[in-house]
């Protein structure tokens, strides 16, 4: 498919259980009792149980390679953190990714990447650069 400067690649909403969490803590290795106990992340100072950072980036960039031809290769991928995501642990969190193309340069394309919780964005600067 032939790609445009502004084009959506791909939208959409990412749930979050403290399951999730669990899963992805034992998948990446990743045990920080912040990710899945409210009394420390509480006694730290932060707003309750957050998702992993990485967790929140592998989201985004899981929406933009299910929407890409299987032939395209990831060149590089970087994000800033800004806010967290913090998962009730009734209610979960939602994770909504927006990406569209923000550059084409030959056969190379910036996917810029909106990731938000709510009304806030949680990741900055993220954009990646794809070999279509």
């Amino acid at each position: 498919m032939a790609y445009a400067v502004g084009d959506a690649i791909a939208e959409r909403t990412v749930h979050l259980t403290r399951e999730s969490l669990v899963r992805y803590a034992g998948a990446s290795g990743d045990f920080n009792p912040i990710h899945y106990r409210d009394d420390v992340a509480a006694s730290v100072g932060l707003p309750g149980v957050l998702a992993h950072g990485m967790l929140t980036m592998g989201i985004g960039s899981s929406v933009v390679l299910s929407a890409l031809d299987p032939a395209a290769r990831i060149l590089d991928y970087g994000v800033r953190f800004t806010k967290p995501v913090v998962v009730d642990a009734e209610r979960g969190a939602d994770v909504h990714v927006v990406a569209t193309v923000g550059a084409m340069d030959d056969a190379v394309m910036r996917i810029d990447l909106k990731v938000s919780f709510g009304d806030a964005t949680v990741l900055v600067k993220a954009q990646m650069r794809v070999a279509v």
